[in-house]
Parts: structure tokens; C-alpha cells; sequence
């Protein structure tokens, strides 16, 4: 009898392929929700790197171009009513208000410093929310995944041990298909955590400091426009 179950065992196939078909439904359902969210989380991966550094090269090029000595109500016009990267919409708010605040008689309206101010922060704060967007499902894969697989494992363990009861054998052969299988999940819960966890830190780290360049920006832009009220 043993011999005939370590030739069955050897006869198993122990591929992910073979241990999840072998796997209860449960499981099988786990693993996939598993691996959709690794796909899910790597997808997010790539396209925020594409993103931040797309946006990094943009702040660049409109950096020089802003310290190149041009008029700012030049580059406003050169930049039109429709900027394409987020700096440049960060100044349009900026001298949109601007002009704004001009009189007819080419007066200031009085407050004119604050509401520029307050344009430019509302600016930074949409690029900020449009470069954190999907960031948070990283954080819920890292976070949920692990526990998600322990699940699988917890059901899989389970329904082993309920196989050697029913075949009242507690050899190795018959025990370890069953763990093989339930560890997967496990398995599974960690290649999605882990890569999620680690790039969502980086990448959060990343926006941070884009979005702290938008921020030194703007407050050199306002430095500039504070000193023409002055004057």
C-alpha cells in the first residue's frame, strides 16, 4: 500500500499549473484574485513611472524656459489658454489672477497677492491628487495580499487534513500534494505584496518631491509678482 502511494505521489505534478488545478475552488479563487491584484499592482507600477518621470522632464524644460529672461506676460501668451504640463498650468494660474487683479485704470485690486497665491495652491493641489491617483491601491494590494493568501493557505490546510482523515493515512505522500497546494496562495499573496509595498513607497517618495518642486516654484513665482506690487 505504501508502495503504491509514493508511485501515485511521484506520478503528481508539483508545477504552479498542476498544484492550482489540483486545488478546491476556494482556493483556486484566492489564487486568482491574487494574481489579478500582482497584474493590477504592476500595471499602476509602470504607468506612474512613465507619468512621474514625464513630469520631471516637463518641470525641467519649463524651468529653463521660465529663467530664460522672458517677459512672464510673453511666456503667457506663448504658452496659451490651454497649457499641456503641469508647471506651465501652475503659472497660468498664477498670471491668470494676475491679470485678474488689474483695474482698467491699471490699478491693483487690493488682495491681489493672496488670491495669487491661493490660484497656485489650488493648481498644485489637482496635480497633486492627479499624480497620487492609484497610488492607494498599492498600498491596499501590499497590505491585504498577504492576508488574503494566508486565507487560501488556512482553506487549503484544512481540507488537507479532512483528505487524511477521510483515507486515515498520514503519510507523507498523501500530505504534502495538499500543503503543496495551500502554501501557493501563500505564496502568491507575498509576490503581490511585496513588489506593491516597496513601489508604492518609492513612488510616493517620488510625487512628494515633484510635487515639492511645484511648490518652490510657485513660491519663487510669487516672490517675483510680490516684488512688481511692491514696486
Amino acid at each position: 500500500m505504501e508502495t503504491e502511494v509514493l508511485a501515485l505521489a511521484g506520478e503528481m505534478d508539483f508545477s504552479m499549473w498542476g498544484l492550482f488545478a489540483r486545488a478546491t475552488l476556494t482556493v483556486k479563487l484566492v489564487m486568482a484574485m491574487l494574481v489579478v491584484a500582482s497584474f493590477w499592482a504592476w500595471a499602476i507600477i509602470i504607468q506612474k513611472h512613465i507619468l512621474f518621470r514625464a513630469a520631471r522632464r516637463e518641470a525641467a524644460r519649463f524651468d529653463r524656459q521660465f529663467w530664460s529672461g522672458e517677459p512672464l506676460d510673453g511666456l503667457f501668451d506663448e504658452i496659451g489658454p490651454d497649457p499641456r504640463g503641469a508647471s506651465q498650468r501652475i503659472f497660468s494660474a498664477g498670471m491668470i489672477e494676475w491679470r485678474r487683479s488689474h483695474r482698467d485704470d491699471g490699478g491693483l485690486i487690493a488682495g491681489a497677492q493672496s488670491r495669487i497665491d491661493r490660484s497656485m495652491d489650488v493648481a498644485i493641489t489637482k496635480e497633486a491628487d492627479r499624480l497620487q491617483k492609484s497610488l492607494p491601491v498599492l498600498a491596499t494590494v501590499g497590505s491585504t495580499a498577504p492576508f488574503v493568501g494566508l486565507f487560501g493557505t488556512v482553506w487549503g490546510i484544512m481540507n488537507a487534513f479532512i483528505e487524511i482523515a477521510e483515507q486515515q493515512n498520514t503519510n507523507l505522500a498523501v500530505v504534502a500534494p495538499g500543503i503543496a497546494e495551500a502554501l501557493l496562495a501563500t505564496g502568491l499573496g507575498l509576490l503581490a505584496a511585496i513588489p506593491a509595498v516597496v513601489f508604492y513607497n518609492k513612488l510616493t517618495a517620488d510625487c512628494d518631491r515633484i510635487v515639492g518642486g511645484y511648490e518652490g516654484f510657485a513660491d519663487e513665482f510669487s516672490t517675483i509678482l510680490s516684488r512688481q506690487l511692491d514696486s
